[in-house]
């Protein structure tokens, strides 16, 4: 309790004091500071009256010392009350596109709080860098600490001053402008418990929500097929050439129409393969074709004299070995008339591809068209027929295998054609995924080999890595369905942010044991309980 003070009253001071001072406690603070003092009556502070009280003054004096330290121990023991006593619930936090709204219930179903004392409760908002911004406080006071605090002391305009009572419930609702710190932070309920003098008895801080409105990002772990490697790299060039001749005849004339642009891309491509020392040319063949106009006879001399004709021209300029150009030839190119026809708009185009599908002799064939459909007969002799008579050329060759990942990535901005799937996939585990030659290296194996299930999907998992969903898209329709296609769907819906379906891939690639499914579904399953407290915390909109 202190020091105490014996301070003589008179009565005429008691005379003219107010009803409310007369209702004043027997012990309250004095102006000097904290130490009670004990009212003795008396009619005239003089010596004599004094000296006639003193005995009593040494007996009011240790009478109230005794009451005061068993009315402080019963207060400690009738009123534990803590700062900890305090709960929360009905929690909702929401983030506008603004504003922060927070919203509470402060709970004391528990709590005991003394007549003096007061309890203060201070939210406030800890970011993870350490910045803190305090929301408006409550202070829940006892009876006497409350009246108090009504009389004698003024309150800022963010305080709220609320009279405790047992088993009360107070709601409590801020909101403060939002600020890019707050996306990862938490909400803190601070309560600080004082006694009648403003000692602190104890503190206490609890957690009351967590914040996180940051991106849900997927972090993808490609699994790529590693290809087969070719014992032999043999490949094939092809080719077609439009070849005229003068009417019924068989040598070539170099000079005569077109023939210096069509001879020049069967050049062109020899060329470009018996030039590179990489690549070896083991075979040569040409194909000859004619149009379906004529007997059929002097059609057969026409497609086989050309084709000769062709060989002859080849031979001369490149000096292969003899018989190393084979020679093959059709006479007539139905399936060429055909194709053109049925992709036609021509008039008539059903009943002229039956007559082309029927059982007539080819010479039967071409008159039943001419005569029974002449305007579109005369069409396609015009403008169909010339691309029918045609040479058809392919090369096959071997190219020489890489090892060396600097040489294959050299080669793949060269001559990508000269690599294989194994070989891009060789250069490519020796770079950082991600960077721009990774990336290049599974876009050009793809493009060399469009039909290629693994080639589809290592390029769409590279296309996933550098956020290009689009392309992974395009890719996944041709990787099929082996457990890493499957797999790799999973990743990309995770990144687009469908992690229910991803989920689903992830689950079916984790029984065909893929290795990476386990670790994408837990992170999937996290991203899931993120956006439910997000959804949580994004549900209020600040009109």
């Amino acid at each position: 309790m202190g020091l105490y003070t014996v301070r003589p009253l008179p009565m005429c001071k008691m005379r003219h004091q107010t009803r409310r001072e007369q209702a004043t406690q027997l012990c309250r603070p004095h102006k000097s500071g904290n130490k009670p003092s004990l009212r003795v009556l008396t009619n005239h502070p003089t010596a004599k009256h004094m000296g006639k009280f003193k005995n009593y003054t040494y007996f009011a004096v240790a009478a109230l010392l005794s009451i005061a330290g068993n009315a402080k121990a019963s207060d400690t023991m009738e009123n534990p009350d803590s700062a900890q006593d305090v709960t929360v619930s009905n929690v909702r936090i929401e983030r506008s596109e603004s504003f922060l709204n927070c919203n509470f219930t402060i709970n004391f179903a528990d709590k005991n709080l003394g007549s003096n004392r007061e309890l203060r409760l201070n939210p406030v908002i800890i970011g993870n860098n350490g910045t803190e911004t305090a929301l408006p406080a409550l202070i829940v006071a006892g009876r006497v600490r409350y009246i108090q605090a009504r009389r004698h002391e003024k309150l800022s305009d963010s305080l709220r001053l609320i009279r405790f009572e047992k088993g009360m419930t107070l709601p409590y609702a801020a909101s403060l402008p939002y600020e890019d710190w707050m996306e990862t932070a938490r909400i803190e309920l601070r309560s600080k418990l004082t006694g009648c003098c403003k000692e602190t008895k104890n503190e206490y801080a609890m957690t009351v929500d967590s914040l996180d409105f940051s991106p849900l990002i997927f972090h993808p772990v490609a699994e790529y097929i590693v290809p087969q490697a070719e014992a032999v790299k043999t490949r094939e060039l092809r080719g077609r050439a439009f070849i005229d001749f003068p009417v019924n005849r068989t040598e070539i004339r170099p000079d005569y129409r077109n023939n210096t642009v069509e001879l020049g891309k069967i050049r062109a491509s020899i060329d470009s393969v018996r030039n590179d020392s990489d690549i070896t040319i083991t075979a040569l063949s040409i194909k000859g074709f004619a149009s379906p106009e004529g007997p059929w006879n002097n059609n057969v001399r026409l497609a086989k004299g050309r084709t000769e004709a062709l060989k002859t021209y080849v031979e001369n300029l490149y000096r292969f070995e003899p018989g190393f150009i084979t020679t093959s030839y059709e006479p007539e190119d139905w399936e060429g008339l055909r194709n053109f026809v049925e992709t036609s708009g021509l008039k008539n185009r059903e009943a002229i591809m039956q007559i082309i599908d029927g059982p007539l002799a080819p010479d039967a064939r071409d008159a039943r068209i001419r005569s029974a459909y002449p305007e579109q007969y005369a069409f396609l002799l015009a403008e169909v027929y010339p691309a029918l008579r045609h040479s058809d050329y392919k090369i096959d060759y071997t190219i020489r295998s890489y090892s060396d990942p600097k040489e294959i990535i050299e080669i793949m901005y060269t001559k990508p054609q000269n690599l294989s799937l194994e070989e891009f996939f060789t250069a490519a585990r020796t770079l950082d995924p991600g960077s721009q030659t990774y990336n290049d290296l599974f876009e050009t194996a793809v493009r060399m080999y469009p039909n290629s299930e693994a080639a589809n999907l290592n390029a769409a998992a590279s296309a996933i890595t550098r956020g290009d969903y689009a392309s992974a898209q395009r890719y996944l329709e041709k990787a099929g369905n082996s457990p890493q296609a499957i797999y790799t769907r999973g990743n990309l819906k995770a990144s687009q942010g469908d992690f229910e379906t991803a989920l689903q891939h992830f689950q079916r690639a984790a029984k065909l044991k893929v290795a990476s499914a386990p670790d994408a579904i837990a992170q999937t399953r996290k991203l899931v309980e993120r956006r439910q407290r997000q959804g949580r915390h994004t549900a209020g909109k600040q009109q």
